[in-house]
């Protein structure tokens, strides 16, 4: 035994958390309140964005915490949450109560991630005035920006949104919400046809003002094109390659927690990490460097 001096109760180090830390309260003094303008200057400076979806308080402190860029209370909720089979039964009501619950852990740590919310399936579809109305809902809620999925129709409803303030974010590729009409969670855009029409209707959502768009299961090669292409709307893949000017991921999947089957395009960064918080670094740092994704293992 050492002749040292006992180390008492009250002095010892509480035991490693397989969690990770929750963050301090503040930022660090390197970490700036991501905004639209600072979104629009790392897309213009090739400094990719890392996204990550959210739906509670501290995995939304963690995440900011790890230094994810922009975090996404997605309708992927329905799914993951609440056990459905689609995101399609996600009502309004319930992307409001998580975008708060989101919102409020980034306060709690004066969070410094830019807060996107799903406009859920029925929410926008009936009139550009509807969307409005629920665009209102979720950025009083505390989201900085809206998503909405679909071109052609959309572009208009885009316009509306973002000349009356509201930061929108499009979704284009496999499309969940319809996910019926397209005959399931297949990949989109390939084939000249398809591919043209998605990149005409990509163009005209820049044209309409939005800001980002996802890019969800289209060609590697289809999505590159459209990053170069698009110089004001910055492209957020998922399943679309590594060419793309960010990359989003469900959260859970990330983490390797799924009650299904992992996606293709998914890594699990909690098989070398020693919690979650460092999985989440990794998962930022992976992005930020163009490690993820691997286009021969995570896309088409």
């Amino acid at each position: 035994m050492s002749n040292t001096t006992p180390t008492t109760a009250a002095t010892e180090a509480p035991p490693a958390s397989p969690y990770g830390t929750l963050p301090p309260a503040s930022p660090p003094a390197s970490r700036k309140p991501v905004s639209l303008p600072r979104l629009a200057d790392m897309h213009a400076r090739g400094e990719k964005i890392a996204m990550l979806t959210a739906y509670d308080a501290t995995f939304a402190a963690m995440a900011d915490a790890a230094g994810v860029d922009c975090l996404l209370v997605g309708d992927s909720l329905g799914m993951v949450c609440q056990g459905l089979n689609s995101t399609v039964g996600v009502s309004l009501d319930t992307m409001r109560y998580h975008t708060d619950s989101v919102s409020r852990g980034l306060r709690r740590v004066q969070g410094t991630a830019w807060l996107i919310a799903d406009l859920p399936f029925g929410s926008y579809q009936e009139s550009r005035e509807q969307a409005l109305r629920s665009a209102t809902v979720l950025m009083q809620a505390g989201a900085h920006m809206v998503k909405l999925e679909g071109g052609g129709w959309t572009t208009e409803t885009v316009r509306f949104l973002v000349e009356r303030g509201i930061p929108v974010c499009a979704h284009l590729g496999l499309t969940p919400q319809t996910v019926h009409a397209l005959g399931g969670y297949r990949v989109q855009g390939k084939g000249d046809s398809a591919g043209a029409l998605l990149k005409q209707q990509a163009h005209a959502l820049q044209d309409a003002g939005a800001a980002m768009l996802v890019l969800e299961m289209v060609p590697a090669a289809l999505a590159a094109e459209l990053t170069t292409e698009l110089k004001h709307c910055a492209t957020i893949g998922i399943g679309a390659g590594k060419a793309t000017a960010g990359q989003v991921l469900v959260l859970h999947d990330m983490l390797g927690i799924n009650l299904g089957k992992m996606p293709k395009f998914v890594r699990n960064f909690m098989a070398d990490a020693p919690g979650v918080l460092p999985a989440l670094k990794a998962y930022v740092q992976a992005v930020k460097d163009g490690s993820f994704p691997d286009d021969r293992l995570h896309a088409w």
